[in-house]
């Protein structure tokens, strides 16, 4: 007979980051799941870090919105005119449950047979989600007894517009150096974050708003 009065600690982490390699898991003698890759941003907005999430989707909303928007957060990216790659950028506020570690062993590059570590976790919310800057999911904010309906509507517009601050920090012009041995995966990032190379001028540039 279970005890009604037993007591959980929880432990959750609350964030802001992107959505990456959604994915419906097959596991064999096990029910298939929902997974999602949340890459979270932190530290000073003029730094901004980053660290990965492998989550497994639990919040029956959660669900339904990473189903619906699998083709944006999956986006292989398409052509622009100059020839870079553009790739639609899926942020998000999210809530994370049950974190542990995880390890694996590398099976090509570098690291080839070493030991990484990744770390686990189970997505119980998205607070929202946008898309390239745009809003297409706004969930129900929580809010306290003490905290008004302003104080909430004000909290979740300012979490929406993050993504923007940090854009607007960006350098407009960067310069990469073949014989930097991350060039590759700077280039990568930069073409993530929509930065366009200029050929002429033999740097990274940030496509001026309209």
């Amino acid at each position: 007979m279970s005890n009604s009065n037993e007591k959980y600690f929880d432990l959750h982490i609350n964030g802001i980051g992107y959505l990456n390699r959604a994915r419906e898991v097959s596991p064999k003698r096990r029910e298939s799941f929902i997974a999602v890759d949340v890459t979270a941003l932190y530290g000073p907005s003029d730094n901004v870090q980053k660290t990965r999430f492998d989550c497994r989707v639990v919040g029956s909303e959660a669900k339904e919105v990473i189903e619906r928007l699998m083709p944006q957060i999956n986006d292989q990216g398409r052509m622009a005119g100059d020839g870079t790659t553009l790739r639609h950028k899926v942020l998000a506020g999210f809530r994370l449950g049950d974190l542990y570690t995880d390890t694996f062993t590398y099976e090509k590059g570098q690291k080839q047979g070493e030991t990484g570590v990744s770390l686990k976790a189970r997505l119980l919310r998205l607070d929202w989600v946008k898309v390239d800057g745009n809003i297409v999911y706004q969930g129900n904010a929580e809010t306290s007894d003490e905290q008004s309906n302003e104080e909430a509507v004000a909290t979740t517009s300012e979490s929406c517009n993050v993504d923007d601050e940090i854009d607007a920090l960006l350098p407009e012009e960067v310069s990469l150096s073949k014989d930097d041995p991350d060039f590759e995966a700077r280039k990568a990032e930069l073409k993530k974050k929509g930065y366009r190379f200029n050929g002429q001028a033999k740097v990274w540039r940030l496509p001026k708003a309209a």
